[in-house]
């Protein structure tokens, strides 16, 4: 909750909401990296095609600073990863707005190898151990006699902790492990270092990285589908209720519309489907 007021506190003081009235024509999406390093800029490009006159500004400093963002009046749309925790619920609620969440597909989340490992497919727990530092060699993974090297993403990003959900039970990452910026990094440096293990979005694998089988469960769209792939959760845009501009409700009716989901599959995501499955944990700010 102290996080979240600093947060909100720096963005009404840097701009205040008076001072900042938006032009019909303007877009503010302020978020998630899952959702901004790949999927965002994609969807904006294939939006602005059939929206022109809408100018969209896109930053992803994370789903927490997001949602901050738009409870201050500084983001039109907050892109998450999760959903809103109990304290930005309240804050939201201190400051007269509701969150409206909207789902728009899913993300899955793929745990990576150098091409040279001879690891193909791990079990859960295996994931687990090794994020958390209990297993610290490939050979008691059955893999070579090499030591591991972590990359995971850096404490801003929800998708961090959201892993930690997903993949390790809530307990804390290795001491050793690194922490880079976004997916992208994580997947560079994993593919120049043959003992190194990460994970990276469906759509964030560059040659040179594997992406290993769960429980020898490929992490593709069908396994999410199927719920049998363990490491998937959905992706939110969240306006104010009641209070959405007009260019906001239009991109987020594109998003949903065939042309946006195609988008959004073409990215590697998992496209919204007509009847849910039941629900997955959502991922933890």
């Amino acid at each position: 909750m102290k996080l979240l007021a600093l947060l909100l506190a720096s963005a009404l003081a840097a701009t205040p909401l008076s001072a900042q009235p938006q032009p019909a024509g303007a877009l503010r999406i302020v978020g998630s990296n899952t959702f901004g390093e790949t999927l965002g800029p994609k969807l904006i490009a294939a939006f602005s095609k059939t929206s022109p006159g809408i100018a969209v500004t896109l930053k992803r400093p994370g789903s927490a600073e997001g949602l901050a963002a738009l409870i201050a009046g500084q983001a039109d749309i907050a892109t998450t990863s999760r959903t809103a925790t109990p304290s930005e619920l309240a804050a939201a609620k201190s400051a007269g707005v509701r969150l409206q969440p909207q789902t728009i597909g899913s993300y899955g989340v793929c745990v990576i190898v150098n091409e040279s490992n001879p690891v193909l497919s791990l079990k859960p727990s295996k994931v687990r151990d090794i994020f958390t530092g209990k297993i610290t060699n490939w050979k008691q993974a059955g893999g070579p006699d090499l030591p591991i090297r972590t990359f995971i993403l850096d404490a801003a990003t929800g998708a961090r902790a959201g892993f930690q959900i997903l993949a390790m039970g809530g307990k804390p990452y290795a001491e050793s492990a690194r922490a880079l910026r976004d997916y992208n990094a994580i997947a560079s440096a994993v593919a120049g270092d043959p003992s190194a293990i990460g994970y990276a979005g469906f759509g964030s694998q560059p040659s040179g990285v594997r992406a290993l089988l769960i429980n020898g469960e490929p992490p593709n769209s069908a396994a999410v589908y199927e719920q049998v792939y363990p490491y998937a959760s959905p992706l939110y845009l969240y306006t104010l209720e009641r209070r959405e501009t007009p260019a906001a409700k239009k991109f987020i009716r594109f998003v949903l519309s065939k042309e946006g989901q195609r988008v959004l599959q073409d990215a590697g995501y998992v496209p919204r489907l007509p009847r849910p499955p039941s629900v997955r944990p959502s991922l933890a700010p």
